[in-house]
Order: C-alpha cells, then structure tokens, then sequence
C-alpha cells in the first residue's frame, strides 16, 4: 500500500548559521531507475551521508531501494553544512519508500547524526534549532538524547531524544510510545557559561551569515533572532561568574 502512495516526502531539518537557524525542506523522491542523486549546495559532510545511512540501513535490517534516489535539500541555493542531516535523510527515504509512515513527518524537525551502526552522535547548535523549530511553528523537535535536555529549554516544544534509528523507526512505524519526550531541563547557568564563552566569535559569524543570506534575497524573520537573543539574554542573567 504504502508502496504505491509515498513516493515523494518531505522531511524538515534546520541549518545553524551562529546563533540563528534558518528551516531546510529535505525532499526525497523515489521513482524507476538506480542512483542516488543529492542536491541543493550539499557540503562533504552532507555528501557523505549516504555511506553512513546506508551501512546504518544495513545494521538495522533495512537497506536503501534499489531505485533511482533523488534528495533536494531546499531553499537549494543556501549551503548546507555537517553531518547531522543523516536522520532526516535517512527518515525520508524510508517513509518514501514506504517503510514507515509518513503521515506525522510534517509536524516536527529532527537533526541527528548517524554511526554505521544506527546509534546517534550528539550534534552542534541544538538551541538555535529549537527555536527556530518553534518559530517556524512545529510540534517537535527530534535530536540525540545528549541534546534533548538543552532542546527542552524551548517552552512549548515537545522534545525527543532517541539513541539508535531503531527507536525512531518504532516511533513511526509502530506509534509507540516515547519515554524520552520532554526531559527535565538544563540548568540554564550551565548553557549561560557556555554561551558568554563563545558569544564573541557566533555573534561575528551571525552577522556575516546574515548579510549573506539578505544579500541572496531571503529575509531573516525577527522573531526567530527575538526568540533567541531572549534565551542568551536569560542565560546570561542567570549565569554565575565565569571569573
């Protein structure tokens, strides 16, 4: 059934440009043929994905379809970067090939990336993905289980931190039931220490991406840099002396 119906998905992932996330479409769409075709300014991190989905396929007991595979990464004229784009890929081509069910897909953002082996790596800017994951008006936000208590700082997201691609294909296949929703939160002096440590150098990178992007024609929203300058705001406040 699934078969004939999913053959083209869309899965939702986040690229962090220093302490702001801009939303990435991930489209996957599987049709008669064979190759693997990913576009839209991949970097070699994102290029090489398809050797971690596939061994992690493999491990799983599951295995990439034997069909032509194209993968648009949108909007395709900004650059995406680093490896945590795996999950959503990977999610993508199994719900296209109907494997799982892909009815849920439109509702969260995940960013993970995968071992050969299935298991999650924890990954960089989790708390600029959450807000952005917010703002952009999601239900959820999947990440390893490493981040999820950082994700969890974000009121009003359900957060899921997940440890191998098995869980997370459960999740949708099956619709069970998370224990890992909403872990209790990160103490807020720790990210506040964290953050004041490395400000200087992402808020340099922030506005050179920024100029860039406008410079592209894409306009920054404000209340995604609100939403996060109110959370570095708070942290810093929060935050016990470094010195």
């Amino acid at each position: 059934f699934y078969k004939n119906l999913f053959m083209l998905t869309q899965v939702f992932a986040s690229a962090v440009f220093g302490i702001n996330a801009v939303p990435i479409t991930i489209e996957v769409h599987i049709d008669a043929g064979i190759g693997y075709h990913l576009v839209g300014l991949p970097d070699n991190a994102v290029k090489e994905s398809n050797y971690r989905i596939a061994a992690a396929f493999t491990n799983t007991n599951y295995k990439l379809p034997g069909k032509r595979i194209t993968i648009n990464l949108a909007p395709a004229d900004l650059r995406k970067e680093g490896s945590a784009y795996d999950l959503p890929i990977a999610i993508g081509i199994l719900a296209a090939d109907g494997q799982i069910n892909a009815l849920d897909l439109d509702k969260c953002c995940m960013m993970v990336e995968l071992t050969l082996d299935g298991h999650f790596r924890p990954i960089k800017g989790v708390l600029p993905i959450a807000v952005q994951t917010k703002a952009s008006g999601f239900q959820s936000l999947i990440v390893p289980s490493e981040n999820a208590k950082e994700a969890a700082v974000v009121d009003g997201l359900d957060v899921y931190g997940f440890n191998h691609i098995k869980d997370i294909i459960s999740f949708y296949r099956y619709k069970k039931a998370c224990s890992n929703k909403n872990p209790k939160k990160i103490n807020k002096n720790k990210i506040g220490v964290s953050l004041c440590i490395r400000f200087g150098y992402v808020l340099h990178k922030t506005i050179k991406n920024h100029v860039k992007l406008k410079s592209k024609g894409y306009r920054i929203h404000h209340q995604h840099f609100n939403n996060l300058t109110s959370y570095l705001l708070i942290s810093f406040t929060d935050a016990e002396p470094i010195f």
